[in-house]
């Protein structure tokens, strides 16, 4: 048994160490022994962890949790690239987050995360063709987390989203990697044109609570947006913008602001 741990271990060390500490959670609160059990210790791999936690999250009395769970089954079997992401999730809420303190965690108990994988599958439905599944999972997410993600968004790697709630991101609305965002932010559009109408985020960014990010407009790399800014132009290279509407106010002040998390407006 140490061996195969150890070769499972060298394989996916995120889902190792999540495995490690599900079993010291069942020692510690044994009254979460069947939840730990049925959502993480029952299952070979993350991918059926995850499509496990999912379709149970999901499920209600218009589609059965077996039927949703058939579909994450298939998604994560066909877009290997999905689980790959969401280890980079998990990850990133580690290092960032400082209420987390474990890999188990998020899978277990944030909806930040949740909210984010149940999009990643609806986003490869988008993409299959399969547009009312899809509907469906957005719909679900809505209700259940209260996160509403266009399936049709492109939302990058490393996603940290702490608190989340009210969160909304619109359906031309592209997000990079290593993005870091608080509760309420909006990545909305303008107008009703059905065209390309929201923004593009790029790698890197912090993203206060309550901000508003609205229109075809672009934020650059390594750029922090204050809590409560509406961003109405785009956002150069690692800067910081405040305000309603918001402006330049300076610098990034570190080369990774979505990794520092640090929000603090320093006068100049």
């Amino acid at each position: 048994m140490a061996e195969t741990r150890a070769h499972l271990a060298e394989l996916d060390p995120v889902w190792a160490r999540i495995r490690s500490e599900a079993e010291q959670a069942v020692i510690d609160e044994p009254l979460l022994g069947g939840l730990v059990h049925y959502s993480i210790l029952h299952h070979p791999s993350i991918e059926r962890a995850l499509s496990y936690r999912m379709s149970l999250k999901l499920a209600n009395g218009e589609m059965s949790e077996q039927i949703l769970r058939e579909i994450c089954d298939e998604a994560y079997g066909l877009a290997p690239e999905l689980a790959l992401s969401a280890r980079a999730d998990i990850t990133a809420t580690y290092e960032r987050d400082p209420a987390c303190h474990r890999f188990l965690q998020p899978v277990l108990f944030f909806k930040g995360f949740q909210a984010v994988q149940a999009y990643r599958v609806a986003h490869w439905l988008w993409t299959e063709g399969r547009k009312d599944l899809a509907y469906f999972f957005q719909m679900r997410s809505s209700e259940v987390f209260g996160i509403d993600i266009h399936p049709a968004a492109r939302i990058g790697k490393g996603i940290m989203i702490d608190h989340a709630h009210s969160i909304v991101i619109g359906e031309t609305a592209v997000v990079g990697d290593n993005v870091s965002m608080l509760h309420s932010v909006t990545l909305g559009g303008t107008g009703k044109e059905e065209e390309d109408r929201h923004p593009k985020i790029g790698d890197g960014v912090l993203i206060g609570a309550g901000a508003k990010v609205l229109g075809n407009i672009k934020v650059g790399n390594c750029s922090r947006i204050a809590a409560g800014s509406v961003v109405l132009k785009d956002v150069p290279p690692c800067t910081t913008v405040a305000g309603v509407p918001a402006k330049v106010v300076g610098e990034a002040g570190c080369a990774q602001p979505s990794i520092s998390m640090d929000q603090i407006l320093r006068g100049g």
